[in-house]
């Protein structure tokens, strides 16, 4: 029975919280080792000193003080851009889970694949920015890239390394956000406050408006392509509002194989842990009687474009998914900034898709070039049509 030892990238949040939670649960099979945060000094503390990792970096050097007073014990402590690098390489541990929300964590998953470890993926936009780049780096350096989005998290749960010619359809499933019943009409007037009152799950602000937009499921679009190498045309999403059918597998026989569980991040987390090993938990098991009923319906993607665009930038390839992500996020902080409308999101992303000129098998610095291009776009168009 192996224990996992554990680099965590992104401890503060709402990953790093459920990460943490499965660590106390099975302590007999994942040991954290190192952990990295943001900002929270006094949150990045708490967790260290319960755990104590002989390794912490802080990406925010102005916390280190804080950080360094809180602690119980005298870890090394890393800070920066060279510091979330550096831990990623630590020959302490056998695998990096990166939490890491944004573009920052693409770096150190890829130096956490060349150093020899196994890559556990929570950050959507390390797989739609560079898939092809980290995908290519697992299998030159021989090392497991395991999905904990638990959409991913179900598919891999389905295939059991079925090869991709068997697959007909991967099925992701959507909650369909707090407007998957709003009339059309009524879009224009949502507010940020609505928006970020997500019906299941409970995550950070910018995931929750992705969540509410289907931009969220659009990226997963991209990401299964990569993970699972099938093309994106036999990448589908369904309609699921309760949340407990995670995702689905369609063979080229017609069979589906579903993954089901609460909407619990802890249940992914624990798997990409213990793979290829399922272990006892704590974690609350299914009542079929008591859940009733489980409904489908099509995404309305006329009145929602994300999976649309997605489905176009995932075809496309090469630096076209940077821009689809990074044009997502301006057009998400300016709408939760008041700045924009709630259809000035998707208005956004397609015109700066529009206005870019995709390179195929992009290299990683022409992905951050066309990262920083599109961010620099996407506010500009944003300021030229001002839609409040």
């Amino acid at each position: 029975m192996r224990k996992r030892r554990v680099i965590l990238l992104g401890a503060t949040g709402s990953i790093g919280d459920s990460a943490l939670k499965v660590a106390r649960d099975i302590p007999d099979r994942m040991e954290i080792t190192a952990m990295a945060a943001g900002r929270q000094a006094d949150k990045l503390a708490a967790a260290a000193n319960e755990f104590r990792p002989g390794t912490l970096c802080l990406a925010d050097p102005a916390g280190l003080p804080e950080l360094r007073a809180r602690l119980e014990y005298r870890p090394r402590i890393l800070s920066g851009t060279d510091g979330l690098l550096e831990i990623a390489r630590s020959p302490e541990a056998d695998m990096v889970l990166v939490a890491i929300v944004g573009t920052q964590g693409l770096r150190p998953a890829l130096a956490a694949l060349e150093s020899g470890k196994d890559l556990a993926v929570a950050s959507k936009e390390i797989l739609v920015m560079a898939g092809e780049i980290v995908m290519d780096a697992a299998r030159r350096h021989q090392r497991m890239v395991l999905p904990v989005d638990s959409e991913h998290n179900a598919i891999f749960q389905c295939l059991e390394g079925r090869p991709p010619e068997s697959v007909r359809r991967l099925v992701l499933t959507a909650s369909g956000g707090p407007f998957r019943e709003t009339p059309s009409a009524l879009l224009a007037g949502v507010t940020p406050d609505q928006a970020l009152r997500h019906p299941t799950w409970n995550m950070g602000p910018k995931i929750t408006v992705d969540s509410a937009t289907l931009f969220n499921k659009g990226l997963e679009m991209i990401e299964a392509r990569w993970l699972f190498d099938v093309p994106m045309d036999r990448v589908d999403v369904v309609v699921h509002p309760q949340s407990i059918v995670h995702s689905m597998v369609e063979f080229i026989d017609s069979s589906v194989l579903a993954q089901l569980s609460h909407s619990d991040m802890c249940f992914p987390i624990q798997y990409a842990v213990t793979w290829p090993d399922r272990v006892p938990n704590s974690l609350r098991p299914l009542d079929f009687p008591a859940l009733g009923r489980l409904e489908f319906s099509a995404p309305r993607t006329g009145d929602f474009p994300a999976l649309n665009l997605a489905r176009e930038a995932g075809q496309t390839g090469g630096t076209l998914p940077a821009v689809l992500n990074a044009a997502n996020e301006i057009a998400v902080a300016a709408f939760l900034e008041g700045k924009t409308r709630f259809p000035g999101i998707w208005e956004c992303v397609a015109a700066v898709m529009a206005a870019h000129r995709t390179i195929p098998h992009a290299l990683l610095p022409e992905i951050l070039d066309a990262d920083a291009w599109a961010r620099t776009e996407a506010a500009q168009y944003l300021t030229q049509h001002a839609q409040l």
